[in-house]
């Protein structure tokens, strides 16, 4: 799989659209570039902060949609911009949006949707994480994550009750929820 493959899949794609009414809205930027093993993508390792469902947790570059942003895929650049120093403005190429998802929190859905944007880097970055908010970031070969190694479990207590949910195991890194089911739309758009 290259970038011109994912640009021609991505190209025809009419992503699903949620009804935002009554709900906040968020942008999470799904970065490419051509890696020695193909096609990578980033995943940065979020910050542990108190309030935050999502603390710690593996994630996209992304988040909330300010007033100042003109549209969603200005969220998803500014965000980037923030949290791993890349301009997506200046060294990305949107190829296309992914079906909104909505936002899950603790397991009960909140009042929050989110659109997926794929880019691919047009220039070599430097990744350089916001610490306030980024743990870390590193990039993540796309195959890597149709590999049956990779397929695994998280377990988290919810309710009283040991939940398991789907993720993909990459070097001791744990990708589930939001950005699992991201991700997973993203392959199911390349099969």
């Amino acid at each position: 799989m290259n970038v011109d493959f994912i640009r021609e899949r991505l190209r025809g794609k009419q992503p699903a659209v949620l009804d935002g009414a009554g709900h906040a809205r968020a942008a999470v930027a799904v970065v490419l570039r051509d890696g020695d093993q193909g096609v990578d993508f980033v995943v940065i390792h979020r910050a542990h902060r108190r309030g935050d469902p999502w603390s710690g947790h593996m994630a996209l570059p992304g988040g909330r949609q300010d007033a100042a942003d003109r549209d969603l895929p200005a969220t998803a650049v500014r965000e980037t911009r923030e949290e791993v120093g890349v301009d997506l403005a200046q060294h990305g190429e949107l190829l296309g949006a992914l079906d909104d998802l909505r936002a899950l929190g603790h397991g009960h859905p909140l009042d929050l949707i989110i659109t997926p944007f794929v880019y691919v880097l047009t220039a070599p970055v430097t990744l350089a994480p916001n610490h306030h908010e980024v743990q870390s970031a590193l990039w993540v070969p796309l195959d890597s994550l149709r590999r049956h190694d990779v397929r695994g479990t998280h377990r988290q207590e919810q309710f009283g009750h040991q939940m398991e949910f789907p993720a993909f195991v990459y070097q001791g890194h744990t990708i589930w929820g939001l950005t699992h089911r991201i991700l997973t739309g993203l392959l199911d758009v390349l099969s």
